[in-house]
This record gives C-alpha cells, sequence and structure tokens, in this order.
C-alpha cells in the first residue's frame, strides 16, 4: 500500500463529512413558522438574494428566495424580480431553474405570518441549513 492511500481516505472521509453536514435540518425551518413577514425582510441573509413572489388561489404568499448562480437567466428580464408574478410566471421560472444549481427558501406566508419554510434544492444542488438561518440572527456569515 502506498503512502498517499491514507491521504486519500482521509480525503474521501473529510468529503463525507462535509457532505453530511451540508443538508437542511427542519428545527431550522420550523423556527419560521409563526413569525412576522418583517423577520424574513430583515434577515442578513434573505436580503441578499433574489426573491420571487407569487400569490395562490386561496390568498396564500409564496416568497422563494434563491441561492443559486445564473437564476437570472430565468428571471424574463428580471421581471420576476419586481413585484408580486402571476402563478404561470412563477411556474415558468421553476421549470426554467431546474436545470441550475440552486437552493430555493420556500415562505408560504398568510396575513403576514410565516405559514412555513421549505428548502428545495434544484439542478443537482444540495441546500442546507443552520442556526444562521433561523430567525432574528444578526452577524456575518459565508453562504454557499
Amino acid at each position: 500500500m502506498s503512502a498517499s492511500f491514507p491521504r486519500f481516505a482521509m480525503l474521501i472521509l473529510s468529503t463525507l463529512m462535509a457532505f453530511g453536514c451540508a443538508s437542511v435540518h427542519q428545527d431550522d425551518l420550523d423556527t419560521w413558522k409563526g413569525r412576522p413577514v418583517s423577520d424574513i425582510e430583515k434577515h442578513p441573509i434573505f436580503v441578499t438574494m433574489p426573491v420571487v413572489r407569487t400569490v395562490t388561489s386561496d390568498g396564500t404568499e409564496l416568497r422563494d428566495y434563491v441561492n443559486g448562480q445564473n437564476v437570472a437567466q430565468c428571471s424574463s428580464g428580471g421581471t420576476v424580480f419586481n413585484g408580486v408574478v402571476n402563478m404561470a410566471s412563477y411556474n415558468s421560472f421553476m421549470s426554467c431553474t431546474q436545470k441550475i444549481q440552486a437552493c430555493h427558501g420556500i415562505f408560504t406566508i398568510k396575513n403576514g405570518t410565516v405559514e412555513s419554510l421549505s428548502a428545495i434544492g434544484t439542478g443537482g444542488a444540495r441546500c442546507y441549513s443552520n442556526e444562521s438561518m433561523r430567525p432574528g440572527f444578526s452577524g456575518s456569515v459565508n453562504i454557499r
């Protein structure tokens, strides 16, 4: 066995450990339930992401905060990031982003209150969460 084998084994192990840590924790998502929308609007991570907003037929607002590169190519010239788009435009955006590595943080909002947050990976992206994604976080962090 060569001397490089232990280094290779450590590389594989550290890679697996990194992927194990890079996952979504339901507890992080659940902390948003019942929070006012203003908590999202003031959150230092979410204010850095483009957001697509739409409203469902029952009046529930969907906000899709997109963490990914090249999502602008799916934005119809940026129009999906301006105001509220209809459901057809939102569906078109989501279809396009299926080919792009991105994580979508999708908030469902009713009467100014967050009902839920879901993390959806597209294009092979793996979403993750940690304490910095929770309401009330302030400080500095690097997002992937």
